[in-house]
């Protein structure tokens, strides 16, 4: 999960995951301190197995949620959690649009992955009647 810094992730990530490792969501006192993710975090949802997986004796996959920091310093970190991705989840915060480091994340979507997912986050907060027009105007930057 990576976007730009305050996009969104980790609360998307919190409100995703039902599993918490003990190297996850800010355990880090200074994230905590700092407001904002400096280390990898690692977290994990199950769902039922998909009808395209043959006959397995197993009733759940799961899915771990690597949470990576947005900001522009950490970018070694950004990478790290990179290399061990199969899908990109890109949050963009629907009030501030495409930023820099969104810009960077795709550009290392891009390298690793062919299956990304934009997440638009923070949609609430644009007046309803203006959404229409809004979000296309934020995809398409």
């Amino acid at each position: 999960v990576m976007g730009h810094v305050d996009s969104g992730k980790t609360s998307l990530v919190k409100a995703l995951s039902v599993i918490l490792s003990t190297a996850s969501l800010d355990k880090n006192p200074q994230s905590r301190q700092r407001g904002i993710t400096l280390d990898l975090g690692f977290s994990a949802f199950l769902s039922n197995i998909p009808s395209s997986i043959p006959d397995t004796s197993y009733k759940y996959i799961q899915y771990t949620l690597v949470d990576c920091p947005g900001h522009a310093s950490l970018i070694r970190t950004i990478l790290g959690g990179a290399q061990i991705i199969d899908m990109l989840l890109i949050v963009i915060d629907c009030m501030k649009g495409i930023q820099a480091q969104t810009a960077e994340c795709m550009v290392i979507g891009e390298i690793t992955t062919d299956k990304v997912i934009l997440v638009l986050n923070k949609i609430d907060l644009i007046p309803e009647a203006e959404r229409e027009t809004r979000i296309p105007a934020i995809i398409n930057n």
